[in-house]
This record gives structure tokens, C-alpha cells and sequence, in this order.
């Protein structure tokens, strides 16, 4: 019933990451959710205001997950206004994750846009988990400013394969690179006809990231993206996230770029 009825979850421990999004870790009240997979989401409830879906940003024992949350609209203030000790509902695990099964001996590029960071970051935490199973990682951030970069503290842990950061608008104290993330990619050190590629962000970073990641020989079925549309229900009967035959809460978030490329073409409105 964990798809249809949300289980209490109790906040016990909250980190503001940003002027506008902050971290929450949630424990079981009583129930846990089964485990996640990197890249899935969980539908979080607010009491008396409603329900939206989050990717799930880091997991540990016991059932316990952490929610980077972005406050745009009145469940995700909610949830960002959400003190030690308050209770929200979750349901889940949704949705497809990143494949790492099908990376496992690759070069890896982890890519992300924004708060795109967050469904991402258990991704690197695995693959640093087990290095041996992969070849190079490489973590490409992008962010408006400075002050929006999320997880600053682990930074040092994931610079150790290679890890870097630009940024939109600088700060005047700012000494890094300043551009856009796909300007990083000359960086990076991989080869790309053996690379696995993990892209998310705004959908137009998206887009001009995977394309990039071809024209430089990447192959399209081995760039993974996360798409978040209009997701309501999770379980596939709503139809409000369709992109063409996808339902992405069913089907995605996660899907192979090649065969999201014509779809894409589709701006969301």
C-alpha cells in the first residue's frame, strides 16, 4: 500500500543548503518504505496542503531518507518550513533510477544542473562506494551562483576523481570558472566511447548537455537523463506527466536520451 497510502515519517534532522532549498532527513514513524534506488522519487505529503513528488537525495539505514527540497510553490515551502520533529507522509519508491549495472567498467559523467545535484548525489555515492567497479568519475555542477551550490561539505570527498564547479552569475569574491556546465566538459577526463553519461537539470541544459556529449562521441543510449514533468498520482493513471508514449512517473524519470531525444523536441509548458 506504500503507492497509494502515505506512511508518517518524522523530520530528525533539517539542513538549509540555500537561501531557498533545504535538506531533510525523514525516519519511519512506524512503517519504512521499501529501498530506493539512485534516481528514484518518493511522493511527499504536507498535512493540510498537499503532495508532490521529490527525488530522494541520499539514503541510509534503517529506512531513512534525505529530501533536498527547493521552496517555488505551497507544498515545497512546506516542507522547506518543516522543523525537527513534524511529521509528513510519503509514499513510494517511483519511478525508474539511473542504471549503473549498465556502467559498471565505463568512464562516468555525472552532470547537473541546479538542484538536478539532488537525484544525482546518490548516484556518485555509490560509484565512490565501489571504485573499482568503474573507470573515471567525473561530477560537473552547474549553479546560478555561489551561494546556490548544494553539498559544498562533500566536495572535497568527490574532487578526489574529479570534481568541478561554474557557475551563471559570479559573486565578486567568486575565483572559479564561470559559464555554463556544458563549458566543463572539456575537462573532464574520459574517453567517450566508453563513457556512461547521468545528466539532470533544467530541461534546456538537458538538451544542449546530451547533445554536446554525442557530437563528442558519446553514444545516445549511454547518455541517461531525469525528466521531472507534471507528475501527480505516481502509479501511472493520471496521465499528467505523458511525453508522448511515457508516462514518466511509470516510465521515467530515468530514460535513455535516445529515446527522449524526439520527445524533447515537446517543450513543457
Amino acid at each position: 500500500m506504500s503507492d497509494v497510502v502515505p506512511l508518517p515519517h518524522r523530520v530528525v534532522g533539517r539542513r538549509r543548503d540555500t537561501c531557498d532549498t533545504v535538506t531533510v532527513e525523514l525516519a519511519p514513524v512506524s512503517t519504512a518504505l521499501p529501498p530506493f534506488a539512485p534516481g528514484q522519487f518518493a511522493m511527499v505529503y504536507a498535512f493540510a496542503v498537499g503532495e508532490i513528488p521529490v527525488s530522494v537525495s541520499r539514503m541510509t539505514a534503517g529506512g531513512r531518507l534525505a529530501l533536498t527540497v527547493r521552496s517555488v510553490g505551497a507544498v515545497s515551502a512546506a516542507l522547506c518550513r518543516a522543523t525537527v520533529g513534524a511529521t509528513v507522509g510519503l509514499r513510494g519508491p517511483f519511478g525508474t533510477g539511473w542504471d549503473t549495472t549498465a556502467a559498471l567498467g565505463h568512464d562516468l559523467l555525472v552532470v547537473a544542473g541546479g538542484i538536478g545535484l539532488a537525484p544525482l548525489r546518490p548516484l556518485v555515492h555509490t560509484v565512490l562506494s565501489s571504485p573499482q567497479a568503474y573507470g573515471r568519475l567525473n561530477v560537473l555542477m552547474g549553479a546560478r551562483t555561489p551561494q546556490d551550490l548544494l553539498y559544498q561539505d562533500e566536495l572535497p570527498e568527490w574532487q578526489q576523481p574529479f570534481a568541478a564547479v561554474t557557475v551563471d552569475r559570479p559573486t565578486p569574491d567568486w575565483r572559479g570558472r564561470v559559464g555554463v556546465v556544458t563549458g566543463l566538459l572539456g575537462e573532464a577526463r574520459f574517453t567517450p566511447e566508453d563513457t556512461a553519461a547521468f545528466v539532470c537539470g533544467p530541461e534546456v541544459m538537458i538538451r544542449a548537455t546530451a547533445r554536446r556529449l554525442i557530437h563528442l562521441g558519446v553514444r545516445p543510449d549511454r547518455v541517461q537523463i531525469s525528466l521531472e514533468r507534471n507528475m501527480r498520482c505516481a502509479t501511472g493513471h493520471c496521465g499528467h506527466c505523458q511525453l508522448g508514449p511515457l508516462l514518466l512517473c511509470r516510465d521515467g524519470p530515468v530514460v535513455s536520451y535516445d529515446l527522449a531525444r524526439p520527445l524533447l523536441a515537446v517543450r513543457e509548458l
